[in-house]
């Protein structure tokens, strides 16, 4: 009797193997279950990866699409649909930013299904809180004048972005494994926004002169773009000079360099906002003459001759290298050269308008003054022009000096997005969301 009790004790204790099999066959079958979720999650995970990868770059296409064609090709109007994107082209198709960011997001598969695009919309991109504001109803331009790139920064009305959303949805990525969870397919979506702001990085080309100017010369004392005074260069060490266009060089000191760089097409190579190109705050003769020169051979002293130069912050004065932080736009209303220091009677300006190709642009009227004492003639001229130095007084008559307008008109868009408000916008829009 005593062995069987101990028996009986032993198996209560320790189970029977019925029992132990049963518990097994629930782990098993438990962790078969997780397997198979681990399963799903690893095959169905890395497909809904790819699909949403390719769903991404769906979107950036759109979004960057659009904002290439945010505003039509001079900027002086937000590309609604209603008009050309280029006015001189008849041919060009009616097509808003929206319209052609959701074809180039459209034209973008997503494993052989074609993405699905949920909104387009232009509106606004603030770098300061880092949101996109939809705005459909701002057509107009925003003024760029007398505001700083920081104001525009928080203007909703400041047109300068486009969202595109694409998905999966009508036709939903694949579910392998997760069918067996229940899922038939996954839903997925995608959002892209791309900027496009002021020139900064300029294609070859797209500089007319090797005139770098100061934007302490461009902005009034709150720091904004002004185009209310007319400047010259050189005046102090705050306005401007000459460079050769090169990044890794310091000083533009080479004559003959200068002087080809007048006499040709503008910059040979591209040129990055942010980084320091070589600049010379000197008087370099020969390179001021050629510029004379053909100053005179485009206007013959009687109208503007409208330039886009680089501009460049001049903190701590001109040369060896100053930072690119922008491009601007300006008119050029006047020269002196060396020999004319003392002729003022016989080069003081007579006459001066608008170049014809500048016609429409903001401007502050035909001058004209046939008076025979030279000092009558540039003082109205200078007082009809608004021109200023760095300390507000009436610019005054001296040899080697370009005396010029800042443009207060939209431009046909240059470069790369990512330069400073001085009045263009930029060709090339960046993504930013």
């Amino acid at each position: 009797m005593m062995k069987l009790q101990r028996s009986r004790r032993a198996g209560w204790r320790h189970g029977s193997p019925g029992r132990q099999g049963g518990v097994s066959i629930v782990l098993v079958t438990l962790a078969l279950f997780m397997l198979l979720a681990f399963t799903a999650l690893s095959v169905d995970g890395g497909n809904l990866l790819v699909a949403k990868n390719e769903l991404h770059n769906a979107a950036d296409a759109g979004s960057l699409a659009g904002a290439r064609f945010l505003y039509v090709k001079d900027g002086s109007w937000v590309n609604d649909g209603t008009r050309p994107f280029d006015p001189d082209d008849p041919g060009d198709p009616f097509k808003s930013a929206e319209a052609r960011a959701t074809e180039a997001a459209e034209a973008n598969n997503s494993q052989n299904s074609s993405a699905e695009v949920l909104s387009a919309q232009r509106g606004h991109w603030s770098f300061a809180d880092r949101t996109f504001t939809p705005n459909h109803y701002s057509l107009e331009p925003v003024d760029l004048f007398e505001e700083s790139t920081e104001d525009l920064d928080l203007n909703p009305n400041f047109i300068n972005a486009v969202e595109v959303v694409t998905a999966r949805q009508q036709t939903q990525v694949e579910a392998f494994f997760g069918r067996v969870l229940g899922f038939e397919g996954y839903d997925v979506v995608a959002r892209s926004v791309a900027y496009i702001g002021f020139a900064g990085t300029l294609r070859p080309e797209d500089v007319d002169q090797p005139i770098a100017l100061c934007k302490q010369a461009l902005q009034d004392p709150d720091g904004n773009f002004s185009c209310n005074l007319g400047r010259f260069i050189p005046d102090g060490d705050q306005t401007g000079g000459w460079t050769n266009f090169e990044h890794d060089q310091n000083g533009a000191t080479n004559a003959n360099e200068l002087r080809d760089l007048v006499e040709g097409d503008g910059n040979e190579n591209e040129m990055y906002f942010g980084e320091d190109i070589a600049t010379n705050n000197g008087q370099v003769q020969s390179a001021f003459q050629a510029f004379y020169d053909r100053w005179v051979d485009e206007t013959s002293r009687e109208t503007t001759w409208t330039l886009t130069l680089p501009v460049i912050d001049c903190e701590d004065g001109v040369a060896p290298g100053n930072r690119l932080v922008g491009t601007v736009t300006v008119h050029i209303v006047w020269a002196v050269s060396n020999a004319q220091e003392n002729k003022i009677d016989e080069f003081a300006p007579e006459r001066m308008g608008l170049e014809a190709d500048a016609e429409g642009v903001e401007w502050p009227g035909d001058w004209e003054n046939a008076s025979t004492d030279g000092e009558t003639r540039w003082d109205d001229f200078v007082d009809h022009f608004s021109l200023r130095g760095e300390d507000d007084t009436p610019a005054d008559w001296r040899k080697m000096s370009i005396y010029f307008l800042p443009s207060c008109d939209y431009h046909e868009p240059k470069g790369q997005t990512g330069g400073e408000n001085f009045g263009i916008l930029a060709r090339i829009p960046v993504l930013v969301d």
